[in-house]
């Protein structure tokens, strides 16, 4: 069977806090705008669980934000498709196509918005325990371990501020850190510090994985010293840092050595019409204001591009 061809004006991909707002302007502004996200709306913000520095808002949850910014672009008349996964994309200066599982999309123009997603544990023995042991969602999957002994690896903010709220269910918690010293935010870290059942682990590499069927134990080495050592724990959540969502883009956009786009401040990439935005496009400061702040930018200069098209044709 025949996909259905459609044509809107501008496709944004990626419904996070930076093609939520780029789809809030592109609707106010009367554009035919389809949001394509192939996993949750939100991105990873979801599974933050306070969120203390996005102005108008003491703390807020990230789930509760992202269904604000939802509401208020589905209300200027953006359409949000999830889950309908991308198969396929080409884009040139003269044409661009978005297929996805159920159709092919002709848009005038296109916003890359698709964030980034955890690093995942490279061990041999994670497939076995992912699951099973091994977590990558806090927020999805901390309940499964009440009152056990529940790891987490990783010394930035994410990684200690799902030590503090994995705080609620664990018997014993663990914050392993392969670096000397935390890179979290100090009232992130005090407030880890504080907590009698928490203890952090520095300076030490996860060599192995074990247990029968599910997670058991955790083995250590000290990385000066070289000695290991065994940590029993029924979990391991990891947050050993992200990698961004372009890899479906390499054939027509360029990128850096970490692989994202490559974009300034006016978020345009080597391709006309096409924009990136938030986490995904070379930038020195990623936050959520900034993706914010980029949602709006590609979204402006994204109707600008498309007018220019309607009145030359």
């Amino acid at each position: 069977m025949e996909k259905v061809i459609k044509s809107p004006d501008l496709i944004i991909v990626g419904g996070g806090i930076a093609g939520l707002t780029a789809a809030l302007y592109a609707g106010r502004m009367n554009l035919d705008t389809l949001v394509l996200e192939s996993d949750l709306i939100g991105g990873q913000i979801i599974n933050t669980h306070g969120i203390e520095n996005y102005p108008g808002f003491a703390s807020i949850k990230g789930s509760d934000l992202v269904e604000k910014i939802q509401q208020q672009a589905e209300y200027f008349g953006a359409v949000i498709d999830e889950f309908d996964s991308i198969e396929r994309v080409h884009l040139t200066d003269e044409e661009k196509t978005v297929e996805t599982t159920s159709y092919i999309y002709h848009p005038k123009a296109v916003i890359i918005a698709t964030g980034m997603m955890r690093r995942k544990l490279t061990l041999p023995e994670v497939p076995k325990y992912t699951g099973k042991g091994i977590h990558y969602c806090e927020l999805c999957d901390g309940h499964m371990y009440q009152n056990k002994d529940i790891a987490v690896v990783g010394g930035g903010n994410a990684g200690v501020d799902a030590a503090n709220f994995l705080a609620k269910y664990a018997k014993k918690l663990y914050l392993i850190n392969r670096s000397p010293n935390l890179r979290a935010d100090l009232i992130s870290q005090e407030k880890l510090q504080k907590n009698s059942a928490a203890k952090i682990i520095l300076n030490q590499d996860i060599v192995k994985l074990e247990g029968q069927e599910v997670l058991e134990n955790i083995v250590l080495q000290d990385k000066t010293t070289g000695e290991q050592t065994n940590l029993p724990a029924a979990a391991l959540f990891v947050n050993i840092g992200v990698v961004p969502n372009t890899q479906i883009f390499a054939a027509d956009i360029d990128f850096d050595a970490d692989k994202r786009i490559i974009a300034g401040e006016d978020c345009r990439t080597n391709v006309a019409g096409v924009f990136a935005a938030g986490d995904v496009r070379t930038k020195l400061i990623r936050q959520l204001t900034t993706a914010a702040a980029d949602g709006t930018v590609a979204a402006l200069l994204a109707e600008q591009y498309i007018q220019k098209m309607k009145e030359e044709h």
